[in-house]
């Protein structure tokens, strides 16, 4: 009689087309993006909950800082990569980022006026946001080859998409408890938790896998770190281009305004219960979004056509104003914010990377 573990074992090879070899890595790359996702999601509510204590002039400045640290960022990032082996660079920029935010915890806690450690916090969260999930995927296009990629890829995501909905968890239950900042030591531990991962996966590489000699495709990401306004020489050369740069330009406007206004209807509770309600949106967002992506999202665009998928957002938006004209109290624009965001990650952004699906490859990552 078959033992369990092998009943498993084929339900799993059967529903998910992952090889008996592949089962190890499959796990362990799950359980990498899961620990990446949910760190990144304990810290967004104790960055989100912060922008309440600053002024609408101050939260601007940290948002231009942000555009140019995340270029210097990039630039950075891009010089490094053909001078460290990828296989050490993975780890080191984990164990960076996991170091920076024990710092940012004793910073605030150990200074008497933290304001400027917690307004860098801000900035750097976003940076940490450019590197945390595409180093992950470069990491796995060097790990699997290009067969087993397209079978094992799907189902790895999902950890991305579960560490998205057990992140928010954290701050939404235990902020009022732990405290906003001891968040982040939280998070720094998860960091830390994939390093014996990536060396179990390197192993795993040359040994069930045997994808010994494979290396992972770094070109793009040089040579966007070799010149990071290349893109916009392309830009300004493209009508379509410019089309497209204009509906994110006005749609970002548009979740500016609702970002500000939340967090203005905010000000008045106290730094740990806006974790809570800030965490509380992001785990319905996330929630949303995976149901709504996987059920809605191709059917929309299939059967209303690209404009108007793209348009329910924005439309969905002027009506929501109208509601908050009204009565601009917490819970409208609370619910107004999941809708857009929901909304934005399962509709809006899906619908509007398929538009560069008619640039060529340089166009669509520089551009």
């Amino acid at each position: 009689m078959p033992s369990g573990n092998s009943a498993i074992a084929r339900y799993v090879q059967s529903a998910t087309k992952i090889q008996p070899n592949e089962l190890k890595a499959t796990l362990f790359s799950f359980t990498f993006v899961f620990l990446l996702m949910a760190a990144y999601f304990i810290l967004r509510p104790v960055r989100d909950a912060m922008s309440s204590d600053w002024t609408d002039q101050e939260l601007s400045w940290l948002w231009t800082s942000t555009f140019a640290f995340s270029t210097l960022a990039v630039v950075a990032y891009g010089a490094i990569i053909p001078r460290i082996r990828f296989e050490r660079l993975v780890p080191s920029v984990y164990a960076f980022f996991s170091a920076s935010f024990i710092a940012f915890y004793f910073g605030s806690s150990l200074l008497p006026d933290p304001v400027w450690v917690d307004k860098t916090f801000y900035v750097w969260l976003s940076v940490f946001s450019l590197f945390h999930v595409s180093v992950f995927w470069s990491f796995m296009s060097g790990l699997f080859n290009k067969e087993q990629a397209p079978r094992l890829f799907a189902v790895i995501a999902t950890g991305a998409s579960a560490g998205a909905v057990a992140g928010p968890l954290i701050p939404t239950l235990f902020a009022d408890d732990l405290g906003t900042m001891n968040l982040l030591l939280i998070s720094a531990v998860l960091l830390l938790l994939p390093i014996p991962i990536i060396g179990a996966l390197q192993n795993l590489k040359k040994t069930e896998l045997g994808n010994a000699g494979l290396e992972a495709d770094l070109s793009e990401q040089v040579r966007l770190g070799r010149n990071p306004f290349a893109g916009f020489m392309l830009l300004l050369r493209d009508r379509y281009l410019l089309g497209i740069a204009l509906f994110i330009l006005l749609y970002v406007a548009m979740n500016t305004v609702f970002y500000f206004e939340l967090r203005d209807l905010l000000r008045d509770f106290e730094r740990a219960t806006r974790a809570q309600i800030w965490g509380g949106i992001d785990l319905v967002i996330n929630s949303l979004a995976i149901i709504t992506a996987t059920f809605g999202t191709g059917r929309l665009a299939t059967r209303f056509g690209m404009g108007t998928t793209l348009a329910l957002i924005p439309a969905l938006m002027i009506g929501g104003w109208l509601i908050v004209a009204a009565s601009p109290l917490l819970a409208v624009v609370v619910g107004l914010q999941i809708a857009r965001r929901a909304g934005n990650y399962a509709i809006t952004r899906p619908g509007r990377e398929m538009l560069f699906t008619l640039v060529d490859d340089e166009t669509r990552y520089k551009a």
